[in-house]
């Protein structure tokens, strides 16, 4: 039998790890992975790690599913994949048809992943301004402290210096405005009123430059990688009035947030509104295969329709629509609708919350916050390299936690139950004690 360390050194010499200083691993080796089954994760000397971040965020109902399994293994024997240019398919038809039918918007245009969603989003608001005669509008606006992915157009609107400033000469230039994380609010002041205050600022930004400005690009309720910031849904309707005042779209990156993580199946419903494009990945497909989509507006999608190629979007990538990938997502959506998962998931937060309260009150713990299935607490008197060293010491105690600067968040699957979030409180105390 293979153990870790054969792995560990495999993995060292053949792979580069995604958002990993390479020198960290000789300290702070990957976990081998061997198998899932639910919350949690085996390695190969059979140590098992609760997934307390949804590997990354994209494990909506646990590892090796069997219902998820089940659609993938019978898509398998049908088509693994066929190009989208010129061809379609069963699955990415009958997936555009209920994600239209959820969402409110249509037209769905697919990818592989999040930052490629973003890019196809932000190019089609360009491109749609440019086709009806507005070609000044290049320009977007983004918040504060923003996250929609590393590749350069979707870097261009992120506002993470950790991952932006290397890149810096290759990007466009976009402009931020003020976040309505709560935590940023004076004291007395409440989550609402300080959302309407930071849309103060949007509201002037636009009014100076909405002759230039594309698209307005927001992570509704939650900005993941501004360790976890949560804000009021009032930001989210003052934003879209705004919008449509100065005519600039509104762009949703659900990517992280949609699919039950705010507590409704998307995020912007919180807020009583509608995006003019809607993108979409990591729990579309459970977790199990690469996927992302961008949906938008009857209006803006015709207005792409022409005899002449070029006013056509022409974007493009070779597994767009991949009918595994697609199978996957259908069988998410059969799960929502036969299990009421987001009515089971608004018990289980509740009970969830109630087993926390001791890890809220702990005197180091800041900001205690909650929204849908996500939970976030800053750490007061963070020492250097907290992140880092709190992963490793969570390690040892069986959970996969991986904190944001001295931001440590909980986005479990939805399996998770009861006895898994009093591990994750008991872990947590302990660790904050020592």
């Amino acid at each position: 039998m293979v153990s870790n360390g054969d792995w560990l050194e495999r993995t060292q010499a053949a792979v580069w790890h995604p958002c990993t200083q390479m020198q960290h691993l000789r300290d702070l080796p990957p976990l081998p992975i061997a198998r899932g089954e639910g919350a949690w994760l085996y390695d190969h000397d059979g140590r098992r790690y609760l997934d307390a971040i949804s590997s990354w965020w994209v494990n909506l109902f646990g590892h090796a599913n069997p219902r998820i399994n089940a659609a993938v293994i019978d898509q398998l024997g049908r088509i693994e994949h066929v190009m989208l240019a010129g061809c379609t398919h069963a699955p990415v038809v009958e997936l555009s048809e209920r994600l239209a039918a959820l969402s409110g918007l249509g037209h769905a245009f697919y990818a592989s992943d999040g930052a490629s969603a973003t890019e196809i989003a932000l190019k089609m608001s360009f491109h749609y301004w440019r086709n009806v005669g507005r070609g000044t509008k290049t320009g977007f606006v983004s918040l504060r402290r923003s996250y929609h992915g590393e590749t350069l157009g979707a870097l261009s609107v992120t506002d993470v210096a950790l991952f932006k400033d290397a890149y810096a000469p290759l990007l466009c230039h976009s402009h931020q405005v003020a976040s309505p994380d709560w935590r940023l609010a004076e004291p007395g002041e409440s989550a609402e009123a300080y959302a309407l205050r930071a849309a103060a600022e949007l509201e002037t930004w636009l009014a100076a430059h909405a002759d230039a400005t594309a698209a307005l690009i927001v992570e509704p309720l939650v900005q993941g990688a501004a360790g976890m910031a949560m804000y009021h849904p009032v930001w989210l309707t003052r934003a879209r009035a705004l919008c449509d005042r100065y005519q600039v779209h509104l762009i949703a990156d659900e990517i992280a947030v949609g699919f039950g993580r705010t507590g409704t199946l998307f995020a912007f419903e919180q807020a009583g509104i509608r995006p003019d494009f809607l993108c979409l990945s990591k729990g579309i497909s459970g977790g199990y295969l690469p996927l992302s989509c961008v949906l938008t507006r009857e209006d803006i999608h015709a207005a792409f329709l022409d005899e002449r190629t070029a006013r056509g979007f022409l974007h493009s990538h070779s597994y767009t629509g991949n009918p595994l990938a697609c199978r996957a997502a259908l069988a998410v959506l059969d799960i929502f609708a036969a299990d009421d998962v987001l009515a089971a998931n608004s018990t289980k937060a509740a009970r969830f919350n109630a087993l926390l309260a001791g890890l809220a009150a702990h005197p180091r713990v800041r900001h205690f916050r909650h929204t849908g299935m996500i939970w976030a607490f800053d750490v007061a008197q963070a020492p250097p390299h907290f992140a880092r060293d709190f992963h490793r010491r969570a390690l040892a105690q069986g959970v996969l936690l991986r904190p944001i600067g001295d931001t440590v968040y909980f986005m479990p699957p939805y399996v998770v139950d009861d006895a898994d979030m009093a591990l994750l409180a008991r872990t947590c105390e302990a660790l904050l004690q020592s």
